[in-house]
């Protein structure tokens, strides 16, 4: 039977396990590997009602680095709860410090490969949602084991295309850093990232 380890293992590079294994043990944290959500990476939820401890979720389908990062993430918002409660920003400087306090024990190429932490680094500078940073994404994205997806950007202009919930856009010129998009059933124009996973539907 596999140990705890063994499971962390599957999804995390393997000598980040002990630390993130540690602060699991020791901040009282139930993690769940979570199926595949498409408005979220993962998210925490503090102790409340019956569930007296802390609430990790990460998607299952994470390659191993954007596991990691999404999992500090999370745990830096617990770190945060612990110390204000919901008295600051969830994204606010206290998180970012938090944050970056964090994932020093992470920033080396034993754990990442070089180009992912030289974009790492940069992130790291003014943290937010990995999900919403373009850079970042489009690096941890080329070590995702298949990729049977399409990027927004990826398709020409004037493409017509699906998103995870059905709604078929075409997709018009690309502005400071997203793409104008008409939703083909009311004409109206969203800014949708270039990172988006979309599928191609024919003209």
């Amino acid at each position: 039977m596999k140990t705890y380890k063994d499971i962390l293992n599957d999804y995390l590079p393997e000598l980040s396990v002990p630390v993130v294994f540690d602060w699991i043990k020791n901040n009282n944290v139930q993690l769940k590997i979570a199926k595949n959500r498409t408005t979220k990476l993962g998210d925490y939820r503090p102790p409340q009602g019956r569930y007296g401890f802390h609430r990790i979720s990460v998607n299952h389908d994470l390659n191993k680095y954007n596991f990691l990062i999404t999992f500090v993430h999370e745990f830096a918002h617990l770190k945060n709860w612990e110390k204000y409660k919901r008295n600051v920003n969830p994204h606010g400087k206290e998180w970012k410090s938090e944050f970056r306090e964090l994932m020093k024990h992470f920033m080396n190429e034993d754990i990442f490969p070089k180009d992912i932490l030289n974009v790492l680094t940069v992130f790291m500078k003014n943290p937010s949602s990995s999900s919403v940073n373009t850079n970042l994404m489009k690096k941890l994205r080329e070590y995702d084991a298949k990729r049977n997806y399409l990027t927004l950007e990826e398709l020409p202009d004037e493409a017509l295309f699906r998103i995870h919930n059905g709604f078929v856009f075409k997709k018009l010129e690309k502005l400071r850093k997203r793409y104008k998009c008409k939703r083909m059933d009311n004409n109206r124009i969203y800014l949708v990232s270039p990172i988006m996973e979309v599928v191609p539907v024919d003209n």
